[in-house]
């Protein structure tokens, strides 16, 4: 998921009636039959655990391009058809085949000491284990004193992020220092980032070229810390380098090495980065269809995207998001058999590189998005839902809260809603749908330390999950499927007069993009 902060207006849900809706009789709630199933499935026979470690210990991270993720395709379809739901491969494009191996890092001098990092994602291999003194980039203020210092770079692995003098996480700070001290760090760190991106930029480069050019310099090695602000988690995203390994470093031992390089300690370090380049991958979303009864040719999307970033098993993101689907996918082909309109789960391929999957299948496939009654995305952690904006749609106020209705009152009690709201720009994949002119709504869960802690970090991993919160979203999701099927009338499609932005302008309608379909032009 790439990040898309908005805001949204606190609603009262809907309390609209419809006649297929739950309904309250004193203090005991009377749900749809359907959907007392669908709770009694959730809380009694959840397979969600069962699912969580096949995909995410089983098969682990799930980088677009690597035989991982086309295990992943293959998994989640075999699944699929395991409970009597259709399902294929969707192949939308190619991309840059790799496969990661080892990474061990060890400081040999001044003393030993195993250091905790890992390589990039596409980083090449060392083939054989490099050692090489650590470097730091020098103190000049121009790119040409830069360009003049760059051959020194020779033979040699540079630190290239910038210092982390303090690596306490904010709330520890503010936690146990006195106001005045809190205040005194918090502002030297924001000057500290300040200084590094003003050099950064007075030196001619940016986080592409950089390391282009220290490569081209003759640079052994490049390490950074891309460190989150938490302890311990650090972001893991792609290299930049073609033939030297580009690695992160936990933000202790980056700042130990930056310290003795820094002080004339001449510190080294030896690296080993096994990973292999592998031909072009096919990239492929998986697509699950129970064909409508009455109206085939009406569909309700189940959205999430299968892959990840490999720093770690991708289990907020996209893990929870796919889980949730697959369950949702499963109650409904077993206690919802005469489906009005036809369910489309979407697991989608490389949506981190710019929802390229998603984007695929609405280029790909005009019929189904002409006939989309909504689209339902979860992509954000392992939270339960708790927004639901109308992305813009005029009259999303009337079949949103129509539908909440048929949701059990444990689960619609915790959800505010925004109408219309503003269409989703990009941040994950209900955007391709909305930027078409389609309904598709993000199921918006509870931070639970998402975009700090786990979002695209080395801390994504299976524990994270909060499984009585995924079931939660499992019944909402299966809920709302159901209602959205079941309405007799099809979704008004009217956009919202768009608001004026920050110069007075009319702020545009997200415009459908073209998916990337192969790896020759990103970075």
């Amino acid at each position: 998921m790439k990040i898309n902060r908005f805001f949204v207006t606190p609603a009262v849900v809907l309390a609209v009636q419809f006649s297929w809706a739950q309904a309250q009789t004193g203090s005991q709630e009377k749900l749809n039959p359907i959907v007392e199933n669908f709770v009694n499935e959730v809380n009694n026979h959840s397979q969600l655990e069962d699912m969580a470690y096949e995909l995410l210990d089983g098969i682990g991270p799930r980088l677009v391009g690597t035989p991982e993720m086309l295990s992943a395709n293959e998994w989640t379809a075999e699944k699929l058809r395991s409970w009597g739901v259709d399902a294929n491969l969707q192949q939308f494009g190619t991309w840059k085949g790799w496969q990661r191996g080892i990474t061990h890092v060890d400081m040999t001098y001044p003393r030993i000491k195993s250091l905790s990092a890992t390589q990039l994602a596409w980083s090449p291999s060392t083939k054989k284990a490099i050692e090489a003194e650590v470097v730091v980039l020098p103190k000049v203020s121009s790119k040409a004193e830069f360009d003049k210092w760059l051959p020194s770079a020779k033979g040699k692995i540079v630190l290239m992020a910038q210092y982390q003098k303090i690596g306490r996480s904010d709330e520890q700070i503010k936690e146990f220092a006195t106001p005045e001290l809190y205040e005194k760090l918090k502002a030297e760190k924001e000057q500290a980032s300040k200084d590094f991106r003003d050099y950064v930029k007075n030196i001619g480069y940016d986080n592409n070229t950089l390391p282009e050019a220290l490569e081209k310099a003759g640079a052994v090695g490049i390490a950074i810390s891309n460190w989150t602000g938490i302890m311990g988690a650090n972001r893991i995203f792609g290299a930049k380098t073609s033939k030297i390994p580009m690695i992160d470093i936990d933000v202790e031992d980056y700042g130990m090495l930056f310290r003795m390089a820094e002080k004339g300690s001449k510190p080294k370090i030896k690296i080993e980065a096994q990973s292999k380049v592998l031909p072009d991958a096919k990239t492929f979303n998986t697509v699950g269809i129970i064909k409508g009864k009455e109206k085939p040719n009406e569909y309700v999307i189940l959205s999430a995207h299968l892959d990840s970033w490999d720093g770690a098993q991708g289990a907020t993101d996209n893990g929870t998001g796919v889980l949730t689907m697959l369950e949702t996918m499963r109650i409904l082909k077993k206690y919802y058999p005469n489906n009005k309109r036809t369910i489309v789960v979407g697991l989608w391929g490389s949506e981190e590189q710019g929802l390229n999957g998603s984007r695929g299948f609405v280029a790909d496939n005009p019929e189904i998005i002409k006939g989309i009654q909504a689209v339902f995305n979860q992509d954000n952690g392992t939270g339960r839902v708790v927004n639901i904006s109308g992305q813009g749609f005029v009259n999303s106020y009337d079949y949103i809260g129509k539908w909440l209705n048929g949701v059990p009152k444990k689960v619609k009690d915790q959800i505010k809603t925004d109408f219309p709201g503003m269409p989703g720009g990009g941040g994950s994949d209900h955007a391709s749908f909305v930027a078409a002119g389609v309904p598709g709504f993000s199921l918006s869960s509870l931070n639970w330390g998402y975009f700090g802690y786990t979002w695209h970090t080395t801390k994504d991993t299976y524990d994270k999950i909060v499984f009585d919160e995924v079931k939660n979203n499992v019944i909402l999701t299966a809920s709302l499927a159901y209602m959205a099927s079941e309405d007799p009338e099809f979704t008004n499609r009217e956009k919202r007069e768009m608001p004026l932005d920050d110069k007075g302008q009319v702020t545009k309608w997200p415009e459908a993009k073209q998916p990337k379909r192969d790896s020759k032009d990103f970075k």
